[in-house]
């Protein structure tokens, strides 16, 4: 194809106005049809990245928008780098949620999921993923994502179910799982037990009951004479499983109690009172602090250490049980029971409580009851308090997993960015607990375990090995246990277990991505699950995968933390708030009403409709118009300053809408440069040629490798804010702003030969294409759209898709900084002349004598160098130096001037400007300065105002009448030299 024809062909499909749909509509699907995201094999390096799998039930919000933008930038710039390089995408079955959905669903038709039964059920959910599913990767799809979707993995298919599986079964015949009866958080409503993670503190106002524990010795005191102690409880209801009180050893008012006992009011139980310096802080409150075990997680450690019994008091619906359940040990299988009084037995929780308030009141053991502010856990899709509760649950002991996952990060081979997130790793390391793994769930990887009659527990991939495995009769009855484990357990085997990891014990046996890409070059999270994953994952990664040489892997070598993305004001993005941003609506638009009504439904609150209405219309009252994927990458990108909370401001993206607007006009306006009016195509080199070039060819050329050096540098360090900078700052400012318009003066010059002229052309595309190429991992699709225009043009396209093309190497021999130093203190220089013509309201057209004071001999050699561009690009008619500080005396003239560092840039006024004019002006300005420092020297001279008003302001008002009276005086210089011209 000739030259001509790709001009012309390259302003075709540049021809109309920017529009990113229009750009980006369809060139995902060429990429991914062309297998572009799939990995090579055969390279020395490799790069990898595992997603962090989203829930299979979520819609994409901008936090997913924000690391996918991130994971992206690094998988293309790797690719480019021509690394074998695989970024593992996957969903998470999100066993909570999912069943929540689909639950909803039935219940909506009146169907309830034990209706239904297991099997049924679980067939529904496979047809709602079957159906649904799939929302959340398409909008991934939709960032522009470069994920290997034929490797795509969800946790509960076929290979990483049989892998969950293959974990559990080792780990409990290695000893590190366990089933036994600990504290949980359960969820009443959910009817399962739930993580940290799952359970939400919500700020409320309640209420402190102080009740009175009389001492069961009838003549025993406390130090103020009273014979009993005060406790305070947010939670009255618990005093039915109370098992002692606590108060610190070095309390005087109680030390002497320590080993006696309290008789409680309702039970009757005697309780001992016990010391307890960790439980009871006694400066707060009474000093006095209820201990109840089975039913509040710091109470379950007190109990631990002073051997107390556990009373579990609740069923599973946190309904008071007919008889509590008496645990003398966590080993107990069968508790002693005590009836339970009958007034009680049967009340739902906060009945009991109040049942429980007005009888404390009666009875008279009711001190006082004072307003608190609480933290109240809220299970955080139930939305229902949260019930500390004593019940049998798998475990994995963490101690022996912990040891090699904290010596992991200790000696580097897996790092924190940024580093302060590895203290925050070690804290949570080494004070971990064992881990609870089994929910109460029909929806998740059924626990492997199996039940006789007796209670007997057998653990196996299945019920054939199961039998086989522990010699059991087929005719002895075999019940699976119907807990699922916790989301978390397959997630904890994300990296390995997606790459095809079936069990295999040694590294010759695994699979061909399990050598490649493991371990992975880089996990991008958020800060909020490094224990909930990060952790989990280093733990079990280092138990079961091996190198080549049998050491244990890591899972990953770095991890980047990045921040939560919130709202222009810093506020957290939620749906209660009304802030919440869809990154599809920011990539397509959206308008006004359609955005009212996505905000104002589904609240937890109605109430908060109508506030966050108003809102919505104030802050947008046109709506979201479309800002393209590109614009969005690219602020999140400019964003990512390492571990910072991301304000997004709308104005940000709007800015960087433009930029792409930007690049694609100077590609535009550079290929026009390429033909003449008749649109014959120029001359243009295909090669540099050093020989043709000037300074503006000189610096842009070293400004561009500099610009690829500092990417890399910056791409090594996750500096994403500054690899967007760096990107910015050479497109914007040096490429388009200075470079183009340098060019363009050049090519417009009759005198520049044409043999200049089509290495100037050759220049302003290498540079355009190879830009292109640097910021393609950031900006994807704006970039494959110019640069297969314009690659073709100066034969740099070898590959098909700039996706595959080679990322940009630096060329030290064309870096100067001295070009660079001499090209910036040119654009000072030009930028000091336009001031004085914006001051003397000239026009460009007029050429101008300068004048240079004050210049260092330093200045002069560079002045010497570039003064022929200055006075060209400039207009300047004559240059001067005059150096009027040298001790001879000179008298400059009457001049606009403008400094650039200690240098003075000065235009005479004579003959440029109309001195009456000028005289006037300046008249009406001194007449109003004189009007106004006269007011200000009154107001000082008031001793009124001088006395009362406070030092500092009156200290200001004199600065502000000194620096008046010296514009006064400058003012009179100035009328006085005009009146001489």
């Amino acid at each position: 194809m000739s030259t001509q024809h790709q001009i012309a062909q390259a302003l075709t499909s540049l021809e109309n106005a920017y529009n990113p749909s229009d750009v980006e509509n369809g060139m995902y699907q060429v990429w991914e049809d062309k297998g572009y995201f799939q990995p090579s094999y055969d390279k020395q390096q490799s790069f990898s990245i595992a997603l962090p799998p989203p829930n299979v039930t979520g819609s994409l919000h901008m936090g997913h928008g924000f690391n996918n933008a991130i994971m992206d930038t690094l998988t293309r710039y790797h690719r480019m780098l021509g690394e074998n390089t695989l970024w593992q995408p996957g969903t998470d079955h999100a066993g909570i949620a999912t069943q929540m959905v689909v639950e909803r669903q039935l219940n909506a038709q009146g169907i309830k999921r034990h209706d239904l039964g297991r099997e049924k059920f679980l067939e529904k959910i496979w047809e709602w993923k079957a159906e649904s599913g799939g929302n959340i990767t398409r909008q991934i799809r939709r960032l522009g994502s470069s994920v290997d979707w034929s490797r795509e993995r969800f946790t509960m298919d076929d290979g990483l179910s049989n892998a969950v599986k293959e974990v559990f079964v080792r780990l409990y015949e290695d000893g590190l799982i366990y089933r036994g009866k600990r504290l949980v958080n359960w969820d009443t409503k959910l009817q399962t037990a739930l993580s940290d993670l799952e359970v939400e503190n919500h700020d409320e106002k309640g209420s402190l009951w102080h009740f009175r524990y009389y001492l069961t010795d009838k003549n025993a005191k406390t130090q103020d004479g009273k014979n009993y102690l005060v406790v305070a409880t947010t939670r009255p209801e618990t005093l039915l499983g109370d098992t002692a009180v606590a108060v610190n050893p070095e309390d005087a008012r109680y030390q002497h109690l320590i080993g006696q006992t309290v008789t409680l009011p309702i039970t009757g139980r005697i309780v001992p009172i016990v010391g307890d310096d960790k439980a009871v802080d006694m400066e707060f409150g009474t000093g006095c602090v209820k201990i109840t075990p089975a039913h509040d997680f710091n109470d379950y450690e007190t109990g631990k250490r002073h051997n107390l019994p556990m009373i579990n008091i609740f069923d599973n619906s946190a309904h008071i049980l007919p008889e509590m359940q008496i645990f003398t040990d966590l080993q107990t299988k069968e508790p002693q029971l005590e009836t339970t009084p009958s007034e009680y037995a049967g009340l739902e929780r906060f009945a009991a409580r109040k049942k429980m308030v007005e009888q404390s009141e009666a009875e008279g053991w009711l001190e006082e009851i004072k307003p608190h502010d609480l933290k109240v856990p809220k299970g955080d899709r139930s939305n229902t308090i949260v019930e500390p509760w004593l019940t049998d649950q798998w475990y994995v002991s963490i101690e022996k997993l912990a040891k090699p996952a904290i010596e992991a990060v200790e000696d580097g081979r897996t790092e924190f960015v940024p580093a302060q997130y590895k203290n925050m790793y070690m804290a949570w390391m080494r004070d971990i607990q064992d881990w609870c793994i089994s929910r109460q769930l029909w929806w998740g990887h059924r626990i492997p375990a199996w039940y006789d009659d007796e209670g007997n527990i057998y653990v196996g991939r299945d019920e054939a090995e199961v039998r086989q495995k522990y010699h059991l009769a087929d005719s002895l009855a075999l019940r699976q246990d119907s807990d699922v484990l916790d989301t978390w357990f397959s997630s904890a085997l994300w990296t390995f277990s997606t790459l095809d990891w079936t069990g295999e014990l040694n590294f010759e046996d695994y699979s061909q991505a399990l050598k490649t890409f493991h371990p992975t070059s880089v996990l991008v999270t958020g800060f909020d699950i490094i224990f909930f994953w990060v952790a989990r994952m280093m733990m079990m990664t280092l138990y079961f995968i091996k190198d080549k040489d049998g050491n244990p892997q890591v899972p990953f070598k770095t991890v980047y933390v990045h921040g939560l993305v919130r709202d222009g004001q810093g506020q957290k993005m939620s749906k209660s708030k009304g802030n919440v941003l869809d990154p599809i609506d920011l990539i397509d638009g959206i308008d006004l009403e359609t955005l009212v009504a996505k905000r104002t439904t589904g609240l937890m609150n109605p109430k908060d409709a109508q506030k966050i209405e108003k809102a919505t219309r104030k802050e947008f009252a046109d709506g979201i118009p479309a800002f393209g994927t590109d614009a969005l990458r690219f602020t999140f990108t400019s964003l990512a300053s390492t571990g910072r909370d991301i304000n997004f401001d709308l104005k940000r993206i709007e800015g960087n809408r433009n930029f792409c607007n930007k690049i694609w006009n100077a590609t535009r306006f550079v290929l026009m440069n390429c033909v003449d009016k008749e649109g014959n195509a120029l001359n243009i080199d295909k090669t540099a040629n050093t020989a043709l070039w000037e300074l503006p060819e000189q610096w842009i050329m070293s400004r561009l490798n500099s610009t690829v050096k500092a990417i890399h540098e910056h791409m090594s360090q996750y500096r994403f804010d500054l690899v967007s900078q760096d990107i910015y700052e050479f497109i914007w400012n040096e490429y388009c702003d200075w470079y183009v318009e340098l060019a363009k003066s050049s090519l417009n010059d009759d005198s520049v030969s044409n043999e200049r002229k089509a290495q100037i052309r050759y220049v302003l595309l290498n540079c355009l294409e190879v830009a292109m190429r640097f910021t393609h991992p950031i900006m994807p699709y704006i970039t494959e759209s110019i640069w297969q225009t314009i690659a073709p043009i100066i034969d740099k396209k070898a590959t098909d898709s700039i996706m595959t093309a080679a990322f940009p190497t630096a060329d030290d021999s064309l870096i100067s900084l001295q070009t660079e130093h001499d090209m910036t203190w040119l654009q000072a220089l030009i930028g000091a002349i336009r001031n004085i013509r914006g001051e003397m309201k000239l026009g460009n057209a007029v050429r101008l004598p300068v004048l240079l004071d004050n210049i260092s001999d330093e200045e002069t050699a560079r002045l010497s160098r570039i003064e022929n561009q200055f006075k060209s690009l400039a207009k300047v008619d004559t240059l001067t130096i005059v150096n009027a500080g040298d001790g001879s005396d000179k008298e400059l003239p009457l001049s606009s001037s403008s400094m650039v560092g200690q240098l003075k840039v000065l235009v005479p006024m004579k003959g440029l400007i109309d001195p009456t004019a000028e005289l006037n002006r300046l008249a009406k300005a001194q007449e109003k300065l004189i009007k106004q420092a006269e007011s200000l020297r009154s107001k000082l001279s008031n001793e009124s105002f001088v006395s009362k008003a406070p030092a500092n302001v009156v200290e200001n008002e004199k600065a502000k009448l000194a620096e008046m009276d010296s514009q006064l005086a400058e003012m009179h210089k100035q009328i006085e030299q005009l009146k001489a011209i």
